[in-house]
């Protein structure tokens, strides 16, 4: 899982202040008021009406997978991953499904000036995909907040949207989100989204559960003032209060800044058992670690998922972080998968020489169930293969047997907490859906007997 992001914090994997479809930009913590939604609205029509098929005939033996990641800057390298996943997933299937080939677009929704996603990109991707009436699937978006972009123009044409990394919540659970999510993205009252990934619902609470599992009374919380970050840190801070762990703070960063030493100084007075950040790679989470060590805190420090790459290793150094540095992930690491995502596991170490990053299956898994939709609906009709993704409920896949809710969201409640040892990643504990706060203390796992190497 912005620019306005560029003009704000930075990049967040999920995004940060976004545009509408016209490129209008609005703060996506505030609430929708009923004039701005009706507004919103009548702009994604407006911009999917230009944009709606029919300016030229489609190909009725061709069928379009598009995917629209960030393919420049900082999030490049985990994009690499997903779009390896992808193709992998359609040349395995022959690049052909039912009577249709396959044709994968893989278009970039960043720009080299911005350096990451910009909400003009995304949405001239998803004009670009509706006017294309051989386009059947949308892959993506990296960013939550691109996804709000996208949405709603997508939505008027029905097309079929399958993310493969965002954890917003707002984007699909009614009540949890922003007054007016997931409604305003989706003009037309039908559902087309869906994400294979766990959402932050359960990430930021479970985080919080296993802190006072590990005796975490006293915790200071941080974030990239982002959608991502700022959202998985809030549902952090209201499971700790839920708890009884005492938040000795919590500050929103800005991301832009090049050092947080002042900020450390402040942390380290305060005395907490647990750092928690709420935020990337790409928001400053490795030289927030950098800082806090050369701070002498003495604390551990845990991340969500969006810090879950080598990069961040890498950015904060790795003896800054050893056997300290805990990272919360919706699902299980490579190496612990099994039956079809071992598979894919050892078909991808096999064709690039490197075992693959924590979200590399999860854009082969989207590609699956993009040719699962196209083939069980037989026809090239974008509302028949929307609904064959929504009616999913027992999916073999490469992340186990799992399906989509009433909501399009992933029925996958496993979260993991991997440590920092040895420059790597390892496995700490498998967690399930339910709270574990009053539940027999989980003992470490072992790491796994065929653990990647460290990259």
């Amino acid at each position: 899982m912005s620019p306005p992001e560029a003009a704000a914090a930075g990049r967040s994997r999920y995004g940060g202040p976004v545009a509408g479809a016209m490129g209008r930009f609005y703060d996506s913590r505030m609430p929708f008021p009923a004039s701005c939604r009706r507004r919103a609205l009548f702009l994604a029509a407006l911009v999917a009406a230009w944009g709606l098929p029919g300016c030229r005939p489609a190909d009725p033996d061709l069928v379009k997978i598009v995917s629209s990641l960030p393919r420049t800057g900082s999030a490049k390298h985990q994009s690499d991953t997903l779009v390896r996943g992808i193709r992998m997933a359609i040349e395995e299937a022959g690049g052909r499904v039912g009577p249709y080939r396959v044709e994968y677009l893989d278009l970039d929704d960043s720009t080299a000036a911005a350096g990451q996603w910009t909400s003009e990109a995304e949405a001239a991707n998803a004009r670009r995909a509706l006017q294309d009436p051989d386009v059947c699937a949308y892959i993506g978006t990296f960013n939550s907040g691109a996804a709000k972009v996208s949405m709603p123009i997508l939505n008027l044409g029905d097309l079929l949207m399958v993310s493969p990394a965002n954890t917003a919540v707002g984007l699909t659970k009614p009540g949890l989100g922003m007054p007016g999510e997931p409604e305003v993205y989706r003009p037309t009252g039908r559902r087309n989204y869906t994400r294979v990934v766990p959402a932050d619902d359960l990430q930021g609470p479970m985080a919080a559960d296993w802190a006072a599992r590990r005796n975490k009374k006293r915790v200071y919380i941080l974030d990239d003032n982002e959608v991502y970050g700022k959202g998985i840190a809030d549902l952090f801070e209201e499971r700790c209060r839920e708890l009884g762990i005492e938040v000795l703070g919590h500050d929103s960063i800005d991301a832009k800044a090049q050092e947080f030493k002042s900020l450390m100084a402040s942390i380290k007075a305060a005395g907490p058992d647990l750092v928690y950040f709420g935020g990337t790679t790409q928001s400053k989470g490795g030289q927030l670690a950098k800082d806090m060590a050369a701070a002498g805190i003495g604390a551990d420090l845990m991340v969500p998922d969006g810090c879950l790459e080598q990069v961040f290793i890498d950015s904060a150094g790795a003896a800054n972080l050893e056997e300290r540095c805990y990272v919360t992930f919706g699902g299980l690491p490579p190496e612990r998968l099994e039956g079809k995502g071992g598979e894919f596991v050892a078909r991808y170490r096999d064709r690039y020489g490197e075992f693959p990053e924590a979200y590399a299956v999860y854009g082969y898994e989207a590609a699956r169930v993009a040719l699962h939709a196209i083939a069980t609906a037989g026809v090239k009709d974008r509302r028949a293969i929307t609904d064959a993704a929504l009616a999913i409920r027992d999916f073999d896949g490469a992340l186990g047997h799992w399906g989509f809710d009433d909501n399009g969201d992933t029925t996958l409640r496993t979260l993991t907490v991997n440590v920092v040892r040895g420059g790597r990643f390892e496995l700490f504990e498998i967690l399930d859906g339910a709270t574990l706060a009053d539940a027999p203390d989980p003992a470490p796992v072992a790491p796994a007997p065929d653990a990647p190497p460290s990259s």
